[in-house]
Order: structure tokens, then sequence, then C-alpha cells
């Protein structure tokens, strides 16, 4: 079966002191497949099961009461079943899952909440899930260890290890939780995928921003594609593993790299049974200017894409693979 492969990621051990070793198996990912595990990250297994058993809680709550939380203009909040369409031209509805996007929290009265991914977040009431907040808090605040991925990207890159550091970048990132849920045979009809007649959990695509660290349960269902110009395309499962992070490149640090480094396509098919995963996107400030490093052009390689600012190209990419707000208001 041609979906049958299971791919063989790298392994990068955030708790080892040789710094070499971790940029060598990060450099040989970054240009094989985009796709590599972390381990020893340092976020205990108890606060990783809290917020897998908090985000069951929430999906498990009727439509009606999800809806209530439905995503505002600022991308926080529950988004429905075929919220999103992520490969318009193979699916023919939008994924068959739900989620929930829980951004950088800041104020309403704090100058930063103009920004246009900052804000007040969307909480469900402490009457419906008394832990919710505060364990997605502190996760939110602990899967920042997503910058020591980036200083060894960094140093992959020939940069100085704090060169993503800088507060135009992850000195104040963009760094948005997603929690996700792909629902099982007794729920919907698009529960199994189908990739024939354009049913999927998540249709495929690449990530927007610098990397994403990836927590799923032991439900197989993601899928890579390595080189994204093959014809026909090979996808290989990507296995789940207890305990470490997925990590993948984002388009971001494809167009920082010029391309040395690639965004990988992935997707997730369902299998009939429900798969819960938790999506961490770090992305650089809001007016960071994404252009070709220094150390990625030369006379013979001369940038492949134009400098975009961050928050511009991630409103962009949002606005393209959502579906328009006004459309629920409609419904009801």
């Amino acid at each position: 079966m041609e979906n049958s492969k299971i791919s063989v990621l790298n392994c990068i051990d955030l708790s080892s002191p040789d710094v070499n070793k971790s940029v060598l198996l990060l450099k040989q990912a970054c240009l094989d497949s985009g796709f590599f595990y972390v381990i020893n990250h340092g976020i205990s297994e108890e606060l990783m099961d809290n917020v897998f058993e908090e985000s069951k809680s929430f999906f498990d709550l009727s439509l009606d009461e999800k809806m209530k939380l439905l995503r505002n203009e600022k991308h926080r909040g529950y988004t429905p079943i075929l919220d999103e369409l992520l490969d318009p031209e193979k699916q023919v509805n939008g994924d068959y899952k739900e989620g929930y996007y829980i951004g950088v929290e800041v104020p309403e009265d704090d100058v930063d909440s103009e920004k246009t991914f900052y804000g007040p977040n969307v909480w469900p009431s402490k009457d419906l899930l008394p832990r919710w907040r505060e364990t997605m808090e502190k996760y939110h605040s602990e899967a920042l260890v997503a910058k020591e991925v980036a200083r060894i990207i960094a140093l992959a890159l020939d940069l100085d290890g704090d060169f993503f550091d800088k507060p135009e970048m992850l000195g104040e990132p963009i760094a948005t939780l997603r929690l996700l849920h792909y629902e099982g045979v007794a729920q919907i009809t698009g529960r199994v995928s189908d990739t024939e007649n354009g049913i999927y959990g998540a249709g495929a695509h690449s990530d927007y921003g610098l990397i994403t660290l990836l927590a799923t349960d032991d439900v197989l269902g993601l899928q890579i594609c390595k080189d994204k110009d093959a014809n026909p395309q090979i996808w290989e499962y990507v296995a789940p593993q207890k305990g470490a992070f997925i990590v993948n490149l984002g388009d971001m640090l494809e167009r920082w790299s010029n391309g040395t480094f690639r965004s990988t396509l992935h997707r997730v098919l369902g299998n009939g049974q429900e798969r819960y995963s938790i999506a961490y996107f770090v992305e650089p400030s809001h007016e960071c200017l994404v252009e070709c490093l220094p150390s990625c052009k030369s006379e013979t390689n001369p940038p492949k894409f134009p400098p975009v600012r961050c928050a511009a190209y991630l409103s962009q990419r949002y606005k393209d693979t959502h579906t328009d707000l006004s459309s629920y208001q409609k419904q009801n």
C-alpha cells in the first residue's frame, strides 16, 4: 500500500552536551525531510498528559457549547469541523478536524493588544472546565523551549547561536498553541480519509512560520512528503513517539534559508480512530522582516523570495485557509 511506509527521522536530544552532534543531526534532517524528533525537552510527562486530558474534556462538550467559543478575528478560540481548507485542489470539503487556538495572552488595555496576533484569549468558563486555563497557559509558556531548537537551527545555518533570540525575532514571538481533534467512526461521515475522493483529516500543507512543535497521542495519522515536487508524490507516516515532539520547519524558515532548509508538505489521514494532537507554532515578532540570510545567498545563489513582514504574511495565510467568519453568522 502506497501510504503504509513509516518514515525514519533523526532524533535530537535537547539535554545532550554535544551541541555539534545536535547541529549535524538537525542539518541532515532539514536537508532530508524538514521533520525530526526532539526528546528531553524539559516539559514533564504529567503536564503533557494534563493538556491532552483537558483538550479531550473540551472536545467532548456539545457543539452548542463549543460554538459559544467560536474563534474571533484574532484567531483565538474554537474552529469547527470543515472550518479549515488546506488543500483546495484535492479536498472536496474542508478538514475533518476541530481545533482550538490559544495565543500570547495580552490584556485588552495593553497597547500590544492592537497587534494582529496579540490580545486576550477566549477561555471556557471555570464552571465548565475548572483547570483548563491554568493548564493551557502553563503549557503555552513552557513550550517556548522551541527557542532551544531555534538556536540549533541558527548554528546549522552558520549563524550565531543567539541569532533568533533578538527582540524582533523570537524575543517577542507570535506563539500559538492549537489543540486538535480528529473524530472517530461513531461521530461523522468523513471520519475515514479517502484520498481518491478528496476526504482528509487535514489536507496537504506546509506550516507558515519558523518551527512547529507537535505532540500527538499514539494513533497513527500524520504523513509527510519529503519531495513536494515529485510526481507522483510519495507519502510516509510519521510514527508517534511518547514524550517526544515531532518538529517541522515552516515556510518562513524556507524563505530565510533561501530554500536550503525546506518546509515540508504534510497531511493527516483519519483511519476511523479518534486522534488528538497539540501543535505549537512559533513565529517571529509582528514587525520582523523575513528576508534571505547573508549566509544563504551568493552571486550564484541570489535570493529566491522577496522580503515579507511576518504579521502580513501570516494574516494572508490564515485568510486563505479558514472559512470567513461572517458565514457562521449567516447560519445562526
